[in-house]
């Protein structure tokens, strides 16, 4: 198969020479770890001290990894990228709260966005975190199988109905929507209720997508164990794949506690299993469908190569490639260009309550090993190009 990721004239098309220039003082900064450390820290206590810096950060890191403050910021965005074949999954990216009023909120706003989903071709997806729709502790609880009071049946009662209330929309609307993956020792009641779903409401469609994490040693079998259900109980299975956002802090808990890290003890396990799973779910194609998440070339590669020994249709509409805006152009532009099913995540929502995502993807970039340098030497190739 060609290395179509090269192409750098494809890849930063959409990207003006001051764009093109901001990307690589991005990258280059992330690539300096103890300055992602310092800024993350100077971040917080700006707008702790409510100096002014929105302005700053919104036309610096904020503009390249968002779409904007509200989902309809995002709209010249999303056709932009759609010009290029290229779509978007709207994601309002506030992390989880502990109080109610924010899940009401966040509820509405998956809601609205639902809408924009069925309206638009150019946004396949809608997507939310299990914590945007009730507290971290309470899921934890029920993942540890302890009693809930009673309080707290009646709180998890109003998670499970946001849930459904969007799970329903998106049925009605024959729309799909991702659920994202969080930690290990709050997912499995996430999963529990990820699965109602899919029973509920994935009996003709795939529209209740799951994810899986791969870096997980025991997703795969999760996954067959699931797959296996589904078939007995007449429901279709969706799933976002990727490897995982929160390894170190996995590993942190599992020695403080003293039990096995769910976690592969290798980077090049985890890449096994996100392929093995990968193949597990291209080999099950007529109940399953795929959500491929993944910034690693080699895995595009080896999904693109298994399409093709199998004869799936580059725009089979149950295989999807999917990247983070900002983030490995050359990966999605260049699959959109070669006619695959491609979408990036969109990030949106207030500067203030988007930074602690933003935070945690500098952290994620200078952790991942070779992302930062790779996006920065197509960046210098770009500029080359460009005789920037």
């Amino acid at each position: 198969m060609d290395q179509i990721f090269e192409n750098t004239a494809t890849a930063f098309a959409l990207k003006s020479d001051s764009e093109l220039e901001r990307a690589y003082f991005l990258f280059k900064m992330i690539s300096n770890e103890p300055l992602v450390k310092m800024g993350s820290v100077i971040t917080n206590f700006a707008f702790k001290a409510h100096l002014p810096v929105e302005g700053l950060i919104r036309a610096t890191v904020f503009d390249h990894f968002c779409g904007g403050v509200n989902e309809r910021d995002c709209l010249p965005v999303v056709d932009r990228m759609w010009g290029k074949g290229v779509c978007s999954v709207l994601d309002y990216s506030v992390e989880g709260k502990e109080e109610e009023d924010p899940f009401d909120t966040a509820t509405e706003m998956i809601l609205t966005i639902l809408d924009f989903v069925k309206e638009k071709e150019a946004i396949p997806y809608a997507v939310f975190k299990p914590t945007g729709f009730g507290r971290f502790g309470l899921y934890q609880k029920i993942s540890e199988k302890k009693e809930l009071t009673k309080k707290e049946q009646a709180e998890w009662q109003r998670v499970v109905n946001r849930f459904d209330k969007v799970c329903k929309k998106a049925h009605d609307l024959e729309v799909s929507l991702l659920i994202d993956g969080e930690e290990s020792w709050m997912q499995d009641a996430a999963d529990d209720l990820a699965e109602d779903m899919m029973r509920k409401y994935n009996k003709k469609k795939r529209i209740v997508f799951n994810t899986l994490q791969t870096y997980r040693w025991d997703r795969l079998p999760y996954l067959k164990a699931l797959q296996e259900r589904a078939v007995k109980d007449g429901f279709l299975v969706g799933m976002k794949v990727v490897r995982g956002a929160y390894m170190e802090k996995e590993n942190e808990r599992a020695k403080e506690k003293g039990y096995t890290s769910p976690i592969c003890k290798t980077k090049a396990e985890t890449d096994e299993n996100f392929n093995a799973t990968i193949e597990y779910m291209i080999d099950n194609l007529d109940s399953l469908s795929i959500f491929s998440g993944t910034h690693n070339e080699d895995s595009c590669y080896r999904l693109m190569e298994l399409m093709e020994q199998k004869g799936i249709a580059k725009n089979n509409e149950h295989v999807w490639f999917g990247q983070l805006y900002g983030m490995s152009d050359h990966i999605s532009y260049n699959l959109a260009a070669n006619g695959y099913n491609v979408a990036k995540y969109l990030p949106f929502g207030p500067v203030r309550d988007v930074m602690p995502y933003l935070i945690r993807r500098a952290d994620e970039n200078t952790s991942v090993a070779g992302q930062t340098s790779r996006e920065l030497s197509l960046l210098k190739k770009e500029r080359k190009r460009r005789k920037i």
